[in-house]
């Protein structure tokens, strides 16, 4: 998939000297001179082609991409805030941490509304919703669940046929997966009595949704709970061995962030890449140039469904409150 990409020209080793990456490639314009290094959640091929349109309109820069996990970007950002112009991730808490704490430069000239940006440094520009994945095999003489409580009521229907089928985030190292575990358990008991349920059917954890769709895919499980549904809805366009479900009882959908670094090496063409990537992503661009679902935004306000940039968000970061929700996750689901 990667010859895609009609800038990329070199892979880096997945290895540095100092640290190991997800990936890590260089995009280059027509005559680099400067590079932007980006630190980001986001996989390459989902991201590269808003690289390559920055690119193709400053075609002086190249971009040096770094790829790790939600949960792994505070801990790398804060100790090299100088390293890096731009940090890109799905786990809008962390995000909002970090930009709390002093770490996000200023952005202007960004017309968001405010449930979509914070204090003009952390701005969001998609809006991607979380999932439930089923085998459509497994579910041929079963009726699809549309709701958390019609996925347990199938589930303790079927108790011999979902044991060790089922899959979803490991919230004690998935950045992500914590973010929709906390809003689903604020929105409804239910996400409990899933969990208990998932936990007592031996349900296995993953860090990741784009392992959770393979494994459905190929029937090593049946049910992937809370993926993301961009990644979902990729990959369904060449494999139609899975159905996408977007619950209805309460729809969680995530907006993925970005902030320039306050300690940017280059302050100044972070801006603009930033600005960049939130005017192609709220033009509705086309699936087939922007894998990345465009930021919905509704006239109306912010859909109830969409979690917005507030305070609020950062509650669960809180140390004791935490280590309580992990608890209690914890009694549940790994039994």
């Amino acid at each position: 998939m990667r010859n895609f990409f009609a800038l990329i020209l070199c892979l880096l080793p997945v290895l540095s000297a100092a640290q190991d990456w997800e990936d890590r490639q260089v995009f280059k314009g027509t005559a680099p001179t400067q590079t932007l290094r980006i630190l980001s959640s986001t996989d390459t091929v989902f991201f590269a082609p808003i690289i390559s349109g920055f690119l193709a309109e400053n075609p002086t820069w190249s971009v040096e991409y770094f790829v790790t996990g939600t949960a792994e970007i505070t801990g790398r950002f804060q100790a090299a805030p100088d390293t890096f112009d731009i940090v890109i991730s799905s786990a809008m808490d962390l995000q909002l941490k970090l930009v709390n704490d002093g770490f996000a430069l200023e952005v202007g000239g960004v017309d968001l509304p405010d449930w979509a940006q914070w204090r003009q440094r952390l701005f969001a520009f998609t809006s991607e919703p979380a999932t439930i994945v089923v085998n459509r095999n497994a579910f041929a003489d079963k009726p699809i669940p549309r709701t958390r409580q019609e996925l347990i009521q199938v589930l303790r229907a079927a108790p011999e046929t979902f044991r060790g089928k089922l899959g979803t985030y490991d919230i004690r190292q998935s950045g992500l997966g914590y973010l929709f575990a906390t809003q689903d358990a604020r929105a409804s008991e239910t996400f409990w009595r899933l969990m208990e349920v998932m936990g007592s059917l031996d349900a296995k954890l993953y860090c990741c949704s784009g392992d959770m769709i393979d494994h459905v895919a190929s029937g090593d499980l049946l049910v992937a709970y809370n993926v993301l549904g961009s990644y979902a809805v990729s990959r369904q366009k060449s494999d139609n061995r899975f159905e996408i479900i977007r619950p209805s009882d309460f729809p969680t959908t995530m907006m993925r962030t970005g902030f320039v670094s306050r300690h940017a090496p280059h302050p100044g063409a972070a801006s603009d890449f930033l600005r960049y990537m939130i005017k192609v992503q709220t033009a509705a661009p086309s699936g087939g140039n922007f894998p990345l679902p465009p930021l919905e935004l509704n006239p109306a306000g912010a859909n109830p469904s969409v979690i917005s940039l507030e305070p609020a968000l950062m509650t669960y970061l809180d140390r004791l409150k935490r280590s309580v929700f992990i608890k209690e996750w914890t009694n549940a689901v790994v039994q």
